[in-house]
């Protein structure tokens, strides 16, 4: 399998010494969480063996992407490895594992496989957020800073990035997702086992895009698609990148999961950001 050369890259962005391109590809298909259905979860688990998740981070590469983002847990960690077997470049971001019975372990674990950044898991940010205990949530992020990676954290809910920055705490870059399923609505729904129904309000993406502009660190922008709900054409889809690329900074990137089995989302994706990146 081929690697794009430099020349090839995507437009890119740097972080210190590192060169990102402005689209990564994303790694909630590996592990089956679509946030659209219990069965859409299945096919996407049951999809993405070795070989195939291997296959579309090649063909990542191929079409000038050199970053993936993906969670640390045993699952992953067999899939990267694979790829950096077979002659996988591209570099990694990886997002804690919140059902680690030990965070501070998990962070340990993940150091081992060479990110080149580590941020703390959104769903567990909020959770804690919710119960009065985010503040331990520092000492983690400390424990990433130990391992030499940069340091992240990721939210649903725009004030807990807010707090971490008016706070001042020692971060790199923030994962800020441009809907907020967090929201009241989405507990709701699942005390009604409705596990897979969750707030999507476009009006979200105006209040996270205000802090992305407001913050002098970088931002990783996700959910751009809305979890496939602005993906009914490729109009819509190219409209949805424009709306994001338009609105975070020249040194944020986008992060956009891609599931490989019906059509070539990757190269689809690629392209849109080469022109409009």
């Amino acid at each position: 399998m081929t690697t794009a050369t430099a020349s090839e890259l995507l437009p890119a962005v740097h972080w210190g010494g590192t060169e990102i391109t402005r689209l990564i590809i994303g790694g909630n298909q590996i592990r089956g969480f679509s946030h659209v259905s219990v069965e859409l979860d299945e096919e996407m688990r049951d999809y993405h063996t070795v070989d195939n998740t291997v296959a579309s981070w090649f063909r990542a590469e191929a079409c000038g992407l050199n970053t993936m983002q993906s969670r640390g847990d045993a699952v992953v960690f067999e899939r990267l490895q694979a790829y950096r077997e077979r002659g996988g470049t591209m570099q990694w971001i990886c997002q804690t594992a919140g059902e680690h019975p030990d965070p501070f372990e998990n962070i340990r674990e993940i150091a081992n496989h060479d990110p080149i950044a580590i941020y703390h898991h959104g769903s567990v940010s909020d959770s804690l957020w919710q119960s009065g205990t985010f503040d331990q949530v520092e000492d983690r992020l400390k424990a990433m800073r130990d391992t030499g990676a940069m340091v992240g954290i990721a939210a649903h809910m725009p004030e807990i990035l807010q707090y971490v920055e008016d706070q001042g705490w020692d971060v790199d870059f923030y994962m800020t997702c441009f809907y907020n399923i967090a929201k009241n609505a989405r507990r709701e729904l699942v005390a009604e086992g409705a596990q897979n129904i969750e707030p999507f309000d476009d009006g979200d993406r105006d209040v996270i895009c205000e802090f992305i502009q407001q913050t002098d660190k970088p931002c990783i922008a996700y959910k751009i698609l809305g979890a496939s709900r602005k993906c009914s054409s490729a109009e819509s889809i190219r409209e949805a990148f424009k709306f994001a690329l338009d609105r975070i900074k020249p040194i944020d990137i986008v992060n956009v999961g891609m599931f490989q089995k019906h059509s070539d989302q990757v190269a689809m994706n690629a392209e849109i950001v080469r022109e409009i990146g």
